[in-house]
């Protein structure tokens, strides 16, 4: 378990913050150490009042850059932490301008679940209902992937893609995403999830 960093209680807000920044950037080796830093970083992103300090601490970008880590971990919790960033309207503009929607999307494919929830809800933050401001969030595949995610047994990922593609795609969208699963294997994986058994 990694430790606090060593701040003076008095420092204040930022001062916490940024002590959390630094030790981030300085923890090379010890993978548990920069998961536990970015699990705090992602749990301070719930809250309204840090936004602005979160983004003085270039915040944003270093959950961006750790979408893409390969441990698995990081990326959950960076996702988390955009997700917890993004209603803000600043925090949203910014992910959008610097490229974010891609990295966003690559989530979609991970074999974590909170990984897959938590970049679903952040599409449907950075999307504006009926808006097509940027097409790349409903572009195809991303739609014949909410397609699939509303099929599977998790209760949780059905539901919010349900509500994706009801409150974000157009009709014709998800008609055309459905002829397009119906001659392409292409798209998206599923979670894992357990095979039915059989008889």
């Amino acid at each position: 378990m990694a430790q606090k960093p060593k701040v003076d209680p008095h420092v204040g807000r930022l001062g916490y913050l940024q002590a959390l920044v630094t030790e981030f950037q300085e923890t090379e080796s010890q993978a548990d150490a920069k998961e536990q830093v970015l699990a705090n970083l992602a749990n301070f992103a719930y809250d309204p009042n840090n936004y602005q300090y979160l983004r003085q601490l270039q915040v944003l970008d270093l959950f961006l850059d750790s979408l893409s880590e390969e441990n698995e971990t990081l990326v959950e919790f960076a996702i988390g932490g955009l997700c917890n960033l993004c209603p803000d309207r600043a925090n949203k503009e910014h992910i959008l301008q610097t490229g974010g929607i891609p990295l966003i999307i690559n989530c979609l494919s991970s074999p974590n679940e909170e990984t897959v929830l938590s970049a679903v809800t952040t599409l449907m933050y950075l999307s504006s209902p009926g808006s097509g401001s940027h097409p790349e969030l409903t572009a195809m595949p991303v739609v014949q992937c909410m397609l699939r995610f509303s099929l599977s047994a998790n209760t949780r990922l059905r539901n919010l893609a349900q509500i994706f593609l009801e409150d974000f795609c157009s009709p014709s969208q998800v008609a055309e995403a459905r002829s397009w699963r119906a001659h392409s294997a292409l798209g998206i994986p599923l979670p894992r999830t357990e095979a039915p058994q059989q008889p």
